[in-house]
């Protein structure tokens, strides 16, 4: 990728990004000088119960947070490396409030039905555990060291599912490598990780080719999307030809106007504008991970 296709890229979100993306863009370039900007344009989105709402995740919106919102917060800190656990005690909190009888925690909760959201969600009416987001938040809270009450059944929920998966999607993959990448049983992780790329592999989730059930027509996923670096558990699916190409397909993928374009469904006038410059920002962290970037 060129120095002028990184300028693009940045004057696509200084255009069009939200605050907490500008100042995402600015840690992106700066480093940890630029952390307490980031903290700071969060904290709008944040709930006085110690959660998150009001469009932190641009297709869920309303002032009710959900555990996919408060997943959303959790990637941001550690994006920003400013997750500890004083500052994810509010969020413990309230997840473990809203935690499944199975040990799990839902991606969603009844109080979204009340609120503008994709007309292809159906909110629950009793919430159950699922692998998005429980993995996802189980793996970020092992990755920088902070505990939980509900940690412990959190883990073996994942654990149980990931035992039990015979077919999967995407989006449930990318948490359960994350899952996958920080738990401390390592042996028990490498050996969930080759079977879930085998099944990665036989549902051929990403050569860019399969709709999965459910996604967008344009909806595909590739092996940065899984991998998005190197250290990755999910890195030793592919061969080095399917990761650079992958990789040169990310850099063509780059639009006339700097940014990256979003695969999934609009379904309201803000979904394409709120979410392509956070998609863009997670673009150029891929390409600095795989050692694309100038």
């Amino acid at each position: 990728m060129s120095t002028s296709q990184v300028r693009r890229a940045a004057d696509f979100i200084w255009l069009t990004g939200r605050v907490l993306d500008q100042r995402r863009l600015e840690h992106f370039l700066h480093g940890s000088s630029a952390s307490e900007g980031v903290e700071a344009a969060l904290a709008a989105y944040e709930t006085a119960d110690g959660a998150y709402a009001y469009g932190l995740e641009p297709d869920i919106k309303g002032p009710l947070p959900q555990p996919l919102t408060v997943m959303t917060a959790l990637r941001l800190l550690d994006e920003i490396d400013a997750l500890d656990q004083q500052r994810a005690e509010p969020m413990i909190r309230w997840l473990g409030g809203h935690a499944a009888a199975d040990g799990g925690l839902p991606a969603l909760l009844p109080t979204m039905r009340d609120f503008p959201h994709p007309p292809w969600i159906e909110p629950p009416t009793e919430p159950q555990g699922g692998l998005l987001p429980t993995a996802r938040i189980a793996g970020l809270l092992f990755k920088h060291g902070v505990t939980a009450p509900w940690l412990t059944a959190a883990t073996e929920f994942c654990w149980a599912g990931l035992d039990a998966m015979t077919t999967t999607h995407p989006y449930e993959v990318h948490c359960c490598v994350v899952f996958l990448d920080h738990v401390p049983d390592r042996v028990r992780a490498a050996k969930a990780a080759d079977r879930l790329g085998e099944l990665v592999r036989e549902q051929e989730l990403f050569q860019g080719q399969r709709v999965v059930p459910g996604y967008a027509e344009t909806e595909f996923h590739y092996p940065y999307d899984f991998a998005p670096r190197p250290e990755s558990v999910a890195a030793h699916w592919f061969t080095d030809a399917e990761m650079s190409s992958s990789l040169d397909r990310l850099v063509a993928d780059q639009q006339p106007d700097g940014g990256w374009q979003i695969s999934w469904r609009r379904w309201a006038p803000t979904t394409e504008s709120e979410a392509r410059p956070g998609v863009t920002i997670e673009r150029l962290h891929t390409l600095r991970a795989w050692n694309r970037l100038p």
